[in-house]
């Protein structure tokens, strides 16, 4: 399989991807850009250092500088390539993977992210064929530090909070860099989970995902009486929620409660949300005044839309949260600000505050293993020819009391289900039969 994604680059440090790679990703990413200067940051894998260096070299041969801004999440890396005004930037990381994993998440000016569509097929075929020759000077390495410039930034989006007590579990990942520094002094009752920076994710996955994952989140949670409880993936470029009493709460639910918040400022705004998101999010941003826009999944699609329409907000059901004041890019720690933000305006609880949201019961996403994925795809679109049909990504049947999606996974050999009914009886009775019909789930 292709170290080159839809989203990204990522593959095995030292099999899939090594330091050549790198030089050559470098070189191919500065020469696509016609970049003349670029930031770069890297997570706290053992490998990353190394491929930096490597990236970097292969960058400064096509003559274009290097802002170096050290160790970074991703959002830092977009903040600095927004902040700085440069003309791309690459943050190597592998985001949730597992310790033997490297990559690249790369961005064009204003943090405009490159894509399987737009950039990164064309950086693959640089790769491989090699870029055109260059004579002229190499370019230069700054190191530059962005950080209390990036602190305030995600500041600006706090408001007066009440004294909450917060469990955050980092997973040894990136977010245990600067989230702690940036929530000091806001009258937080704060325990940290794992905030030591580990490469090898010594306690669990750094996937929120994943309900393994969040387990020991949830526990102390409960345990200690606090009002919620976060957890950021490897990057922290994702946030994902628990409650008071321990029960996760969906992330297409946290996009209809931050739109709550925001569509208010500025009506007729557009929120962008994923076509997996419960129904409740396109009823509750028009309810508000909004324009819900439903997208493909995936961040440089919802980016894309975001930025076309100069909408205020949108999000996925993943736990990517995108904000047109953090220049139109996924932030974790922004989502928990505002989340924060509205329980702060509230006298409920968390889960009082998101149970009138969780109006209509869904599956999540259901992954399976399917030899003839297009196939399937086609004999949905046959066995369910009545119902209103569109292929945005993937399939989606949608009928008047209920829906379903199935799509195919672009990091996995997967198809992934997403269902929605109106009420609990139908919802059992159409989970059945869906699943069914794509076999065992994996």
């Amino acid at each position: 399989m292709s170290i080159f994604k839809a989203y990204d680059i990522r593959g095995i440090y030292g099999k899939e991807v090594d330091l050549e790679t790198s030089r050559k990703i470098g070189a191919a990413f500065a020469h696509f850009l016609g970049a003349k200067k670029v930031a770069v940051t890297n997570d706290m894998r053992a490998s990353s250092p190394d491929v930096k260096a490597a990236l970097l070299e292969g960058i400064t041969s096509r003559g274009c500088d290097v802002v170096d801004c050290g160790l970074g999440e991703t959002p830092l890396l977009y903040f600095a390539v927004g902040h700085l005004g440069v003309d791309g930037g690459v943050a190597v990381t592998a985001s949730h993977n597992p310790a033997k994993y490297t990559g690249f998440k790369m961005v064009r000016e204003k943090a405009i992210p490159l894509s399987g569509d737009e950039g990164i097929r064309e950086i693959e075929a640089l790769v491989k064929d090699g870029v055109p020759a260059y004579d002229g000077p190499p370019g230069k390495v700054e190191t530059q530090d962005v950080y209390a410039a990036y602190v305030e930034h995600v500041r600006g989006f706090m408001k007066p909070w009440k004294p909450f007590k917060l469990v955050i579990d980092f997973a040894n990942g990136m977010g245990g860099h600067l989230i702690p520094r940036i929530l000091e002094g806001h009258g937080l009752t704060t325990e940290l989970l794992y905030p030591e920076l580990d490469g090898t994710f010594p306690n669990h996955e750094a996937n929120p995902l994943k309900d393994e994952n969040i387990a020991e989140l949830a526990r102390r949670v409960v345990d200690t009486g606090a009002d919620l409880g976060a957890t950021f993936d490897g990057d922290a470029d994702r946030c994902a929620f628990v409650d008071e009493n321990g029960e996760r709460v969906p992330s297409d639910i946290v996009t209809a409660l931050i739109a709550r918040s925001l569509v208010p400022t500025e009506p007729g705004t557009a929120v962008v949300y994923d076509l997996r998101s419960s129904d409740i999010v396109p009823e509750e941003v028009s309810r508000l005044g909004g324009r819900p826009i439903r997208e493909r999944v995936g961040h440089s699609f919802m980016k894309a839309v975001l930025r076309r329409e100069g909408g205020l907000f949108g999000g996925e059901l993943s736990g990517h949260f995108y904000f047109r004041d953090n220049f139109y890019s996924d932030s974790g720690i922004i989502a928990l600000v505002e989340v924060l933000n509205i329980l702060s305006d509230d006298d409920r609880t968390f889960s009082e505050v998101v149970a009138e949201l969780r109006k209509y019961p869904s599956t999540g996403e259901i992954n399976f293993e399917v030899e003839d994925k297009d196939g399937v795809i086609a004999s949905l679109a046959e066995k369910f020819a009545d119902a209103e049909i569109d292929h945005l990504d993937g399939i989606t049947i949608r009928y008047p009391d209920w829906w379903f999606n199935v799509r195919k996974s672009n990091t996995e050999p997967l198809l992934r289900l997403n269902l929605e009914a109106r009420d609990p009886a139908l919802f059992d009775a159409k989970k059945e039969e869906i699943v069914a019909l794509l076999g065992k789930p994996v």
